[in-house]
């Protein structure tokens, strides 16, 4: 279950370390590195073998990296607002933007004197350039909230360097692509899937200059002397499925639109010397939107008087104990048009049109890459009520 605003409150143990800092005013500067569709299977810190990501990796390295971390919509637009307000995309209207009466999470950090950036418009280097003349301009003392947002990751994948695309001229992928039929429903990036391994390669030449770029962002923090002050937060707002299931994009590469994992598992990896510990990796099942209540903790603002369904994970991810009667919980949901999900540690249920169908229930442990519908399965009959009454009580509560 979720926890409410009043347990967020009294629930969360904040760190000694941070509470001192914050009563000197002292608040970390933040970079938000955010990337449409990029899902965390195929990077190499989770796991990845066919594509080169030593950037990321390293931030990995250096911090935290939460191994089940969940969109909040497997969608560029909803998943992006969700993350950056709380809300759920049910409440936000299931818009491609946040609406102007939200809080996002600029907003909030800009009350607290943050100098607050969003560079998130054109083209990679554009949103590169425009980040890194942010960082020259800032100063010590003066904290900043600095979105990265690259949304360019899409096909077919044009402007990437030649030497990218030497670097996977002759790859297989052999290990994380295997080779499936094209769905009949596909709709979405369905044009990439006719000279697959051409996709792929374009798609990897993509990725790893995208990596590139990230690298030159934490290389400037660390020339301008800002590094070990600035918590780094790393993360997308939705995955892409790159032939799975013989689908391409996210969760609109098919009609209806899909769940699968890897439109809905997502990376999350935050580094902050000192404050958090490094080559730390968490099991804990955690959503998009948990981050603006951990964010507000982290920096000691005032959460918005909004219905937020989120709690923060700060404790967490620095490894201190919850109260007793206070667990983590172990689920997580999304929502996109008129399709539900929940999942656990143990099982998926995914509900359209409010459950008249098609409907989806996968065994995630015996059947992790969910190619066995279980929905109408008789060995699940009494998971399946009960999956579904959890959908129909987050939808209750956090619809408005």
């Amino acid at each position: 279950m979720i926890l409410s605003r009043r347990h967020f409150f009294f629930g969360s143990l904040a760190l000694p370390a941070l509470a001192a800092a914050k009563s000197k005013g002292d608040r970390p500067n933040v970079l938000l590195i955010l990337v449409d569709g990029l899902p965390a299977w195929i990077l190499g810190c989770y796991g990845g073998k066919d594509v080169k990501t030593p950037s990321i990796d390293a931030l990995s390295d250096t911090g935290v990296r939460l191994r089940n971390h969940f969109a909040a919509s497997p969608s560029a637009g909803p998943g992006r607002a969700s993350l950056l307000t709380g809300r759920t995309a049910m409440q936000l209207g299931g818009g491609e933007s946040i609406p102007s009466d939200e809080f996002s999470l600029a907003r909030i950090l800009g009350s607290l004197g943050y100098a607050c950036l969003a560079a998130d418009m054109g083209a990679s280097d554009a949103v590169t350039a425009q980040t890194l003349k942010f960082i020259d301009e800032q100063t010590a003392g003066h904290p900043f909230f600095l979105t990265a947002g690259f949304t360019d990751l899409v096909p077919p994948y044009g402007g990437i360097e030649q030497k990218y695309g030497d670097m996977y001229a002759k790859a297989a992928f052999e290990s994380s692509f295997p080779s499936e039929p094209v769905a009949a429903n596909a709709r979405a990036g369905k044009e990439m899937l006719g000279d697959l391994l051409g996709s792929l390669r374009k798609a990897a030449a993509a990725i790893t200059a995208l990596d590139a770029r990230i690298g030159l962002l934490t290389a400037r923090l660390k020339q301008r002397q800002l590094l070990d002050d600035t918590l780094i937060v790393f993360t997308s707002t939705c995955g892409s499925l790159y032939g799975r299931h013989g689908l391409w994009d996210s969760g609109e590469a098919s009609a209806p639109v899909n769940m699968y994992e890897e439109a809905v598992s997502t990376p999350m990896i935050l580094r902050w010397p000192v404050r958090l510990p490094p080559q730390t990796s968490r099991p804990e099942t955690v959503s998009a939107v948990d981050f603006v209540p951990t964010m507000c903790e982290i920096t000691g603002a005032d959460l918005p008087s909004r219905n937020l369904s989120g709690r923060s994970y700060l404790s967490v991810i620095a490894g201190k104990p919850l109260p007793p009667k206070l667990p983590w919980r172990n689920v997580a949901y999304s929502h996109l048009q008129d399709t539900d999900m929940v999942r656990d540690s143990l099982y998926k249920l995914v509900l359209r049109d409010g459950g008249k169908g098609p409907n989806e229930l996968y065994d995630l442990l015996a059947d992790p890459r969910e190619a066995n519908n279980g929905y109408d399965d008789g060995r699940f009959a009494s998971i399946r009520p009960s999956l579904a009454a959890e959908i129909a009580k987050w939808k209750q509560k956090y619809s408005s």
